[in-house]
């Protein structure tokens, strides 16, 4: 009896041992940020900065559809860590190298699984790794980031669909809160801005997204300052529909989120972390994060600016033909393009019969070929815009045809969704589009996770609240407040098809919509700033041929600006205020700045620049553009590196500078 006692006795010291409560840390290269992680009965993560507490004790966990849990009662098996330190090769972006150096911690547990954290000195990120050779279906993701108070964030609520909250455009303002003030019903998209204490930020986004579910955010049921992850069903019905029967609609859901084929590395969950505002506004942490290029030879991809028809409703003037969908019309668009050194010509919606959903059903109004061989003669590409269902059903055939016809690219939209299906949809397509040599434009879509590196003919996303949308948006709507936001948050995920370009430009008070000669809210100025503020490596010009060519000055300005860079610099920036960034090509520096809509006087410290003169190009606000927004002011001087710019800006106003180093 006592022999038997002793057995159990050493049995449940054994059960204990193995279920002992385990910590792990791991550390930035600088020391300042830190993970700390606890493995017990579950496993859970908080997040420091110095003496700062940013995220607090936050479970982490992933249900298979087979009951086991990934991190209930986890049993480490080993751990081990990892740094590196060197540069990454970025050509499409914004800047031509990217410094990469981190720290990182891969913790294995029994059951084929693990989780590894990264920390940069700029943000935390982690993520599972399934070492499962068979597959298997995740049913739910445990994510969650609770704060150690009640902090503001900046977030983007989910538009939603009647039916299927999963179903949006990724497009809206923000709504500065509480996180206890969150609407706890509603979906939010990512990223999303936290305010920490000590001025410091944490915008929360993901990377890697292949093969799996986008992550959404909903306010913690558990507790009173907290977020946690919500991920859409694997659809198991589909119906074509939406826009012109361009779309697929979900309209029924399976009871798990994705199936897994076998071993793969999970979407990162990415914390990036700032002292300073300006920060964030070039922060290249989810490039780093991506998995590497796909494509072997990238000499084919040609970045640039569009000729854009859609927005300006295709609104030219002075001419001797009858403008709208038709061969004249895009020949006028070329004719422009070719003249001021534009690269591509895009053909919007319109061009391809409608509610057929055949790429290959081309309008008589157009004679595709014709066109591509006129712009091809003018150094001029040609885009075709595609709805992602006529895309997706027919894809090889389209990309083979089009790309022998000799178009460029397409500009692929109405996604309007995130879930497996879909995301396994981007990585196809992009695959597929590389294949013939064709860029790629991703209207319509979720933010950039990465994408854009691992297959970089994938030149632009928007899942932003763009341009377009003052065609129809009422006076309510801000966009000079969110222009001054966005920098922050969405584009520290990946470039932004914003489309910017207004000649028509709004004062404060003096904005309407109108959808066929829409316009902006702001001044001139800003327009041409968003050229250099915004990361945008096919950038369209909104506006129409006929209103750039009586804009002589804005329009050598917007032509001659280049849409990606060797280095960029944020010189200043607080979130929903003012922002201003400098980005180089070759010798050349141009530097944007835009405010809210309070006026505001900047000095610009030149000292960042090498050594020596510089001849500079100003468009600043006119006297008088807090009343007419089109007022500005154009003129040219010579400057030396150490000297300073004083730039007055206006209400909803902004500056644009080119310097060329005088030899």
């Amino acid at each position: 009896m006592k022999k038997i006692l002793i057995i159990v006795v050493l049995f449940c010291c054994m059960s204990g041992y193995s279920h002992a409560q385990k910590q792990f840390s791991v550390s930035s290269p600088d020391n300042k940020l830190k993970v700390n992680i606890t493995v017990d009965q579950a496993i859970s993560y908080t997040l420091t900065h110095e003496n700062d507490l940013l995220i607090d004790t936050s479970p982490i966990s992933m249900t298979l559809a087979s009951g086991e849990v990934w991190g209930e009662k986890a049993r480490v098996q080993n751990s081990k860590t990892n740094k590196k330190s060197g540069t990454i090769s970025s050509p499409f972006s914004k800047s031509a190298t990217i410094k990469e150096e981190y720290n990182e911690l891969t913790i294995h547990f029994r059951g084929d699984w693990g989780l590894t954290f990264r920390m940069y000195d700029d943000g935390m990120a982690y993520r599972f790794v399934s070492r499962k050779k068979i597959p298997f279906q995740v049913k739910s993701e445990e994510v969650a980031f609770r704060f150690p108070s009640d902090f503001n964030a900046f977030i983007p609520y989910v538009r939603e669909d009647a039916k299927d909250p999963f179903q949006s455009s990724f497009e809206n303002t923000y709504t500065h809160t509480p996180v206890s003030g969150i609407d706890s019903e509603k979906l939010m998209f990512l990223p999303i801005l936290v305010e920490a204490n000590n001025g410091k930020k944490v915008c929360i986004t993901e990377v890697d997204l292949e093969s799996y579910p986008g992550m959404y955010l909903r306010k913690s049921t558990d507790t009173v300052a907290g977020l946690q992850g919500v991920f859409a069903g694997y659809p198991s019905k589909t119906e074509q529909g939406g826009h012109n029967k361009l779309q697929q609609r979900v309209q029924e859901r399976e009871g798990y989120i994705a199936n897994i084929k076998g071993s793969r590395e999970f979407p990162w969950r990415v914390a990036l972390v700032s002292t300073d505002d300006k920060q964030l506004a070039v922060s290249d942490m989810t490039y780093k994060l991506a998995s590497p290029s796909r494509v072997d030879d990238t000499s084919w991809i040609k970045t640039g600016k569009v000729a854009w028809d859609w927005w300006n409703t295709w609104n030219v003037y002075g001419v001797d033909f009858k403008a709208g969908i038709n061969n004249e019309t895009y020949k006028y668009y070329i004719d422009f393009a070719s003249e001021h050194g534009i690269e591509y010509v895009i053909l919007d919606e319109g061009w391809a019969v409608n509610l057929e959903a055949d790429l290959l059903k081309v309008v008589p109004e157009i004679d595709l070929q014709e066109l591509v061989d006129y712009a091809k003669q003018r150094n001029v590409g040609i885009i075709l815009w595609a709805g992602y269902w006529a895309f997706d059903r027919d894809m090889e055939n389209v990309c083979r045809h089009y790309s022998e016809m000799g178009v460029k690219g397409f500009k692929v939209d109405f996604m309007d969704r995130d879930d497996q299906q879909m995301v396994d949809f981007i990585y196809r397509a992009s695959e597929t589009a590389a294949r013939y040599k064709l860029i790629l434009d991703f209207h319509g879509m979720y933010k950039p996770a990465g994408l854009q590196r691992t297959y970089p003919n994938v030149l632009n996303f928007e899942g932003v609240f763009g341009l377009e949308q003052l065609k129809w948006s009422p006076e309510s709507v801000d966009m000079v407040t969110y222009d001054v936001t966005v920098p922050f948050i969405r584009m520290a995920a990946g470039p932004m098809d914003y489309t910017q370009g207004a000649m028509r430009n709004a004062s404060k008070g003096n904005y309407r919509p109108i959808n066929s000669e829409p316009m902006s809210q702001g001044t001139r100025c800003r327009q041409l700033a968003l050229y250099v503020v915004f990361e945008s490596p096919v950038n369209m010009l909104c506006d129409s041929p006929s209103n750039y060519m009586k804009e002589s000055e804005s329009l050598e300005f917007i032509s001659q600006i280049p849409t990606v860079w060797d280095e960029s610099v944020a010189l200043n920036g607080e979130v929903a205020k003012y922002v201003t960034v400098a980005r180089r090509k070759a010798n050349d520096w141009y530097i944007g700045g835009i405010t809210n809509w309070e006026s505001r006087d900047m000095e610009i410290d030149l000292s960042f620049l090498p050594e020596g003169y510089y001849r500079v190009t100003l468009f600043r606000d006119g006297a008088n553009a807090h009343r007419k927004g089109i007022d500005y002011v154009w003129e040219t001087r010579r400057i030396h590196s150490g000297e300073t710019l004083s730039v007055h800006l206006a209400p909803g106003g902004g500056f644009a500078i080119k310097l060329e180093k005088v030899e």
